[in-house]
């Protein structure tokens, strides 16, 4: 464990290796709950969206036609890369 600095503006930052433990990344969100004896839990925030949001998520990038079991593949993957 270590120490983390507190700024004049009451900030701090995690170090890299503090984020990567939480899976988190630049955009992401981190909850904090606060614990009896000035305590506080940190966690990576879980979505808080519906299935029903990925509904229509590629359409009109098809074109009229139907996408191949690679494609989707593919798309999935660029998806959870973060590159979409």
């Amino acid at each position: 464990m270590g120490t983390l600095t507190v700024t004049a503006k009451g900030q701090v930052t995690l170090r890299k290796d503090l984020l990567d433990h939480l899976g988190v990344h630049p955009g992401d969100k981190i909850s904090i709950e606060k614990l009896p004896g000035g305590r506080v839990e940190v966690k990576a925030a879980q979505p808080t969206g519906k299935i029903s949001d990925a509904f229509g998520l590629l359409k009109g990038k098809t074109n009229g036609r139907s996408l191949s079991i690679e494609e989707m593949n593919e798309i999935i993957a660029d998806g959870w890369a973060g590159k979409r």
